[in-house]
């Protein structure tokens, strides 16, 4: 049995009607001449939920909660509590799926089972099938989150069909590619009625339903909520029937997955007396290895004399690394930043890492620096176009992995975060680039001397109860009043080798994370994977009106550092379509 941390709990108490704190990814596959379906994912699910615990353990709150909550075995489990089905009207394209894949992300989570879900998508055009995947952040961060979702890939077609004697022909069929993002642009959203009787609605309207339920509720329909084309994906009152009312056996337990004894309701208001008691302490010496990188810690950077007070609390820990100096992290105002609603958009697209690589060689940097200067330009371009460009260079968050290799089963977040300019506010694309380059390294630098654990030391420094009081209207003050940063940045390494799922190719996998009031209403996050930069991009519509365009001007800002010089045998054609592979 295992509490959940500070960090852990804050993913848990940022959740409001209008936020939702749970990392996604959406997987587009080779449908394997139908092998990828309801029933093959079932299987695969409950022949693997016991390698990772993310996946097979629930909460158990503390009562009142005087104290963090813990990580318990679910011995109701049941597979249709997490697995549903839907499928896309004709034609399926990238911006049905886009508008029906945000109504299922801005749904939260029901905490009274194991916080995942798991949607099969099918319906998508060129013949390809859809997984979206959602885990809350409280089990998960980007690096548990990718060793989470290999343990339901193979490195071959059969590694799982073998098992069900199915045919591997489809295995070496090519990848099925779709059209630019100019020509996508110009269909529109259809409404209408779909085949098989499936119904389109405003997914607007899907969206503002979710605010009136108790964390997406799958007794209550949460998890079947109907969108945009999206049919009646089941739930686990009506026995998790599919979109196509194929009956699915109900199964129950998780094997393999060993006992975890919840504590009694004595042990846990005892422990939460004890840690009470204690927390006085805790709180003085997480105040003191937080002040140690008050100069970099958004907000508090700007404390008159903070560079003075951090120096000051270094020396008397004894660290006497003589850290590189950030440039001023203060926030300027942009149409990003401001309280979000509940509603969500969001895009993806690819691009290829081949030609990001010739980038980041020619300049002598890293493709992260690359992948970072191309949001850079891409915010620079999207703001200009509303007159909303400030003087200032916009600040960034990157998260960043500090899991351990003994660390590395445990449920839960190891993860800091760098703060960084981003110079939205040079106009020459390679000064640019290289101005991303030289911030970067100088925050990479700081981080590689000092950690930073000012994350977790800043969610340890109140007890739990205030904790989870106050977070909430602390992040809705925040982000109308002084907001830390104007977006969250992630770029997450990946495989770069095919994947299969149920036998079906994995073609792209686009990563979607989180959007709260703090952090601004945009998002960008990109897993590199098998040759391709897979982007995915999360928004409020309140905050930011075109996600689309933003993909595009990521394309548009790779074509502007791609020498010239070079001949097209050293461009990666793959990379000139902004769209799943």
């Amino acid at each position: 049995m295992r509490q959940l941390t500070a960090l852990d709990a804050q993913f848990l108490n940022v959740e409001t009607a209008t936020t939702a704190a749970h990392v996604a990814g959406l997987a587009i596959l080779d449908p394997a001449d139908g092998a990828v379906n309801r029933e093959a994912l079932a299987e695969l699910l409950l022949e693997r939920l016991h390698l990772s615990p993310a996946l097979s353990l629930r909460l158990a709150e503390v009562p009142l909660g005087l104290d963090h909550p813990y990580w318990a075995a679910d011995p109701d489990f049941d597979i249709d509590n997490h697995l549903f089905e839907l499928t896309l009207p004709a034609p399926g394209d990238d911006w049905q799926l886009a508008e029906a894949v945000a109504a299922i992300h801005a749904r939260r989570l029901d905490r009274a089972h194991p916080l995942w879900e798991m949607h099969l998508i099918n319906g998508l055009a060129d013949g390809r099938v859809g997984v979206y995947t959602k885990v809350h952040h409280a089990a998960i961060d980007g690096i548990s989150g990718a060793e989470t979702l290999a343990t339901l890939l193979d490195l071959t077609p059969d590694g799982h069909l073998t098992r069900r004697g199915l045919s591997t022909a489809h295995a070496d069929r090519p990848r099925p590619r779709t059209r630019p993002i100019a020509a996508r642009a110009s269909d529109g959203l259809n409404g209408g009625h779909g085949t098989n009787g499936h119904r389109t609605l405003d997914v607007d309207r899907a969206a503002h339903d979710a605010d009136t339920l108790d964390h997406g509720s799958a007794a209550n329909g949460g998890p079947a909520v109907n969108g945009r084309g999206i049919a009646n994906g089941g739930n686990s009152a009506n026995g998790g029937g599919s979109a196509n009312n194929v009956p699915v056996p109900v199964k129950r337990g998780i094997p393999g997955l060993p006992e975890q004894d919840v504590p009694g309701l004595v042990a846990m208001l005892a422990g939460a007396a004890m840690r009470t008691a204690t927390h006085p302490v805790r709180a003085v010496q997480s105040v003191v290895r937080a002040a140690e990188d008050l100069d970099a810690i958004p907000l508090a950077a700007g404390i008159p004399g903070a560079k003075l007070i951090a120096k000051a609390a270094r020396l008397v820990s004894g660290d006497r690394h003589d850290r590189p100096e950030l440039p001023s992290l203060t926030v300027p105002r942009t149409p990003l930043n401001g309280p979000i609603s509940a509603r969500r958009r969001l895009s993806f697209g690819s691009l290829s890492l081949k030609d990001v690589k010739n980038v980041a060689k020619t300049n002598g940097m890293s493709v992260n620096d690359v992948v970072m200067s191309l949001c850079t330009s891409a915010l620079r371009s999207w703001l200009q176009q509303r007159d909303a460009l400030p003087e200032a260079p916009l600040i960034v968050a990157v998260p960043v992995a500090v899991r351990t290799a003994e660390a590395k089963d445990l449920v839960g977040n190891q993860i800091s975060a760098m703060v960084a300019p981003l110079p939205t506010n040079v106009p020459d694309p390679r000064e640019r680039l290289q101005a991303v380059g030289t911030a970067m390294s100088r925050a990479k630098r700081r981080f590689a001397l000092a950690p930073a654990t000012w994350l977790s030391e800043l969610c340890s420094m109140l007890p739990a109860p205030l904790t989870s009081l106050a977070t909430p209207a602390i992040f809705r003050l925040a982000g109308m009043a002084f907001p830390p940063v104007n977006l969250i940045v992630s770029n997450v390494p990946g495989p770069q080798f095919p994947l299969y799922l149920c036998g079906g190719r994995v073609l792209s996998y686009y990563p979607l994370s989180v959007l709260t009031d703090m952090s601004g209403g945009l998002n960008i996050t990109c897993f590199s994977y098998d040759g391709m930069l897979d982007f995915g991009i999360v928004a409020c519509p309140e905050r930011m009106d075109d996600v689309w365009g933003l993909l595009g001007h990521l394309r548009t800002a790779l074509d502007e550092l791609l020498d010239e010089r070079m001949g097209d045998e050293f461009r990666d054609g793959v990379g000139i379509d902004l769209v799943a592979r």
